[in-house]
């Protein structure tokens, strides 16, 4: 027997075991809507660097970029504190200090985006900087598209950060993760065969957030009105709390979706386009050997407010360890299989593309990394030390900037990459320390490091051998794939109860749907 196995009495038995029956339900919906996001947005980006070449997909991808990164410091941390004061209100109230809290989110959110998209509309020396490969008119027709749909990306995201607090991930994963992803390639498809070109591609790329920003709207009116809230509760927020927070997270928010992006626009500006393209390619591969840990992550927040608002740490502490040895046994041999066949991988992309062999060798062993230390990132959030969480992120993107502004244009890709898997190793690491030594979340125990010996000991030996055997090649990767995933399944069947595949199963099957819904 171990300690990881369910006891019938204890924290996983007893208050906590509805919060873990919620995160695993909600993160097998949002696995399956990550899958979505991975799958339709690795057909988009197939779409459009088939339909414009590595240098158009590059310019369409910058602006992207761009829009991505604005959009996410526009919505000032807003959504994240929402998570975090929903979810808590909710433990405290019944819910009845939400519409103060949205009156309290809502309107900076909205001003903040409104005036960046008219400095945008009415300057054109963004456009000229972030696109130089275009010709001036185009570059600043395409800003100013991405402008116009700015306010609209902003307040989304402030919303269903809202219903996140309510403990249901459906919201967001069906507008995120599902719906634009599909709508997306849904309308690329035909405007490639009939009329390709950056501008048109880009408004391909805006035009699902019209529908994504009504539909976090009603998603957020039924969770309302299904928790109305006892009766002369106290507002369990103020205006001065909520922005406390949510200030030093709109800044570090900043720097997480830059991270992400911020490789694609120093290639733009100080590579070229098609180095840009490439790069493109290989994060959303990286981003694909994530999906566990963005699912679970999702699923996990509010419930982790919710348990540490109510005074139950030790369940807290439970809900965290479990959920990292879930991610890592999952997520460690997809970036095995990433780094044993880079080039077969990308080639997918097209001919073009295996010039990033290695950036994404570099970026997989980084986001083995990353897994590794679970949600610490959330824990600290949902912990209420978002000034903590700013400084580990700050650090790390200000590594990634000058170590990707020395790399990148001497070594492009690769170099980008580095500087890229450099700032993920000082996030996670100083993360998890701060996790383990100041909120006394320990990670590490016998089911962990059993799901690390599985996860790594088992698939990587097995893929690295048929690499060298059949080299990087189709059939290489596909044999290599398959007895992989053959050795994983019977290790992880042959350690099951160390590994708690028994409490994970009886979570799915009995988990709370009111929330998990």
């Amino acid at each position: 027997m171990t300690g990881v196995r369910p006891a019938p009495a204890g924290p996983a038995a007893t208050t906590g075991a509805r919060a873990v029956a919620a995160t695993v339900r909600g993160g097998w919906f949002g696995f399956a809507g990550s899958g979505a996001n991975a799958l339709f947005g690795f057909l988009l980006v197939a779409i459009v660097t088939r339909g414009l070449g590595a240098h158009g997909a590059g310019a369409v991808f910058a602006g992207v970029a761009a829009f991505t990164i604005l959009g996410n410091a526009c919505k000032l941390g807003a959504d994240t504190a929402l998570v975090r004061f929903v979810s808590r209100d909710l433990e405290l109230t019944g819910g009845a200090g939400v519409p103060a809290l949205l009156r309290t989110a809502v309107p900076p959110a909205l001003l903040v985006s409104s005036a960046a998209a008219a400095a945008l509309l009415l300057s054109p020396a963004p456009a000229l900087w972030l696109l130089p490969g275009l010709p001036q008119d185009q570059a600043v027709a395409v800003v100013r598209l991405f402008a116009l749909f700015l306010p609209v990306a902003a307040l989304s995201l402030v919303l269903l950060g809202a219903t996140r607090g309510y403990g249901s991930v459906v919201p967001f994963v069906g507008v995120e993760q599902m719906g634009k992803p599909v709508l997306r390639v849904v309308i690329a498809v035909p405007l490639v065969l009939v009329a390709p070109g950056v501008f048109a591609l880009s408004a391909a790329w805006l035009a699902p957030a019209l529908l994504g920003a009504a539909a976090a709207w009603w998603s957020l009116r039924r969770s309302r009105a299904a928790h109305p809230g006892l009766p002369d509760a106290p507002q369990s927020a103020g205006p001065g709390e909520f922005w406390a927070f949510a200030g030093p997270r709109a800044l570090s928010s900043i720097f997480d979706i830059a991270s992400v992006w911020i490789g694609v626009v120093l290639l733009s500006a100080l590579g070229t386009s098609a180095e840009a393209g490439v790069y493109t390619a290989i994060g959303r591969l990286v981003t694909a050997g994530t999906l566990l840990q963005l699912a679970v992550r999702l699923a996990v927040a509010a419930q982790l407010s919710r348990l540490l608002a109510g005074g139950r740490t030790a369940d807290a502490v439970h809900l965290h360890r479990l959920s990292t040895r879930w991610i890592v046994l999952f997520s460690w041999p997809l970036f095995a299989l990433l780094a044993a066949y880079p080039g077969t991988v990308l080639s997918l992309f097209g001919q073009d593309f295996g010039a990033g062999a290695t950036g994404l060798v570099v970026l997989s062993a980084a986001c083995a990394v990353n897994v590794a230390v679970g949600n610490a990132q959330t824990v600290i959030l949902m912990a209420g030390r978002s000034v903590w969480n700013l400084a580990v992120a700050g650090t790390g993107f200000a590594v990634q900037i000058g170590a990707g502004i020395w790399l990148a244009p001497r070594y492009g890709v690769t170099g980008a990459a580095v500087a890229w898997g450099l700032a993920i190793v000082v996030d996670n690491g100083a993360s998890a320390l701060l996790v383990r030594r100041r909120l006394g979340f320990r990670t590490v125990d016998r089911g962990y490091l059993y799901a690390a010996a599985v996860a790594f000991a088992v698939a990587a030996p097995v893929a690295f051998a048929v690499r060298a055997l059949l080299g990087d090649t189709g059939q290489g990767a596909f044999l290599g794939t398959t007895l992989t995933i053959c050795a994983f399944g019977a290790a992880v069947w042959r350690y099951r109860v160390p590994l708690g595949v028994g409490e994970f199963f009886r979570a799915l099957r009995k988990g709370d749907g009111n929330n998990s819904r």
